[in-house]
């Protein structure tokens, strides 16, 4: 079923000609285990929905476009490797301001487009924000022991103070996975409470790591007692498990999302990451954000993709879409 162009073409719009929102930062609220223990998931028909979501929605032609360039405005480009240099780190915030070549920006008719965010390693957040000056592209920085999140808890705390004070407005946090093996949800919400605290005006992405919790059960608490503790986005995976995001993770995590903002009225965001490298992938997580939690989960502030090398694929699909012609990747680089 093809998404009425009405809707598709709002998707178009460059994140910097959009109205600013502001929404009520997510303040937590006081466990209530009654409610966690309360949740299920049914695997079976969770998969079942999410095996029929690629073929549900079909945008073509323009509407793509404008699909695509939404998708842009809401990655967090990222460099997590060990080898990462300030020179690399600099042409990925070049990349990050420019995503898409002016030229091609201009057949489309696109202008202003940047990136959500750029995601960076503690080492490496002073070089991204300096290079990222002048725009109002914020820097994420991983924390807390990323990826294992093994690391002294008193380090761990410290690791996302000295991120925010070297200017990461954003801190992407590992929880402590065996808790949610063990179903001791207590000690996950205070774990995740002390690091919002440490966190301070920084918003903080509860990094799950959905491929280690086992079930999707497991996936729901946790997600619930991430958003209790005042998470401000709930995210799938670091990138470096043996499985990242998927679809059934998905819709198990943003139907959590769903729950909690009944209940609570707050708004908390969402951020698939790792796995997700193709333009088509992510028009089926856009479209799967718009049929359960509204077009407002459509904007940078309440959706991300956490990703490298889906902005070259997404380039190739809009140059297609401009000349009728595939380009070649090495011309689509990060940096």
């Amino acid at each position: 079923m093809q998404t009425e162009p009405h809707q598709t073409s709002q998707a178009g719009t460059a994140a910097s000609q959009l109205p600013q929102l502001h929404e009520p930062r997510n303040t937590a609220m006081a466990l209530d285990l009654d409610w966690v223990h309360a949740v299920q998931a049914n695997t079976s028909a969770i998969e079942r929905r999410a095996a029929t979501l690629p073929g549900r929605r079909s945008v073509k032609k323009e509407w793509q476009a404008a699909w695509l360039c939404r998708a842009i405005s809401v990655i967090d480009l990222t460099t997590l490797a060990g080898d990462d240099t300030a020179g690399r780190v600099q042409r990925l915030c070049a990349k990050a301001r420019q995503p898409v070549a002016p030229a091609l920006l201009d057949r489309i008719g696109m202008t202003g487009l940047t990136v959500g965010a750029v995601c960076v390693y503690h080492d490496m957040v002073e070089t991204a924000v300096r290079a990222l000056e002048g725009t109002h592209i914020p820097v994420a920085a991983v924390s807390t022991g990323f990826p294992a999140g093994l690391s002294p808890w008193h380090l761990r705390l410290q690791e996302i103070r000295e991120s925010v004070a070297a200017g990461a407005r954003e801190i992407d946090i590992v929880i402590s996975r065996r808790h949610a093996l063990t179903g001791n949800w207590q000690a996950l919400y205070d774990e995740m409470r002390e690091m919002r605290e440490a966190c301070g005006e920084a918003h903080v992405k509860a990094i799950l790591a959905t491929g280690e919790l086992g079930t999707l059960r497991n996936v729901a608490r946790a997600s619930l007692v991430c958003m209790m503790a005042g998470a401000d986005f709930i995210k799938t995976s670091t990138g470096k498990e043996g499985v990242n995001a998927t679809l059934p993770v998905t819709l198990t995590m943003i139907r959590a999302i769903r729950d909690y903002q009944d209940r609570t009225g707050y708004k908390v965001g969402y951020k698939p990451a790792g796995g997700i490298s193709k333009a088509k992938d992510a028009l089926v997580y856009l479209a799967m954000m718009k049929d359960e939690l509204g077009d407002r989960w459509l904007r940078p502030d309440l959706f991300r993709f956490g990703a490298s090398s889906l902005l070259g694929d997404i380039e190739r699909q809009l140059e297609h879409f401009a000349t009728g012609a595939y380009s070649a990747q090495w011309r689509h680089a990060m940096g």
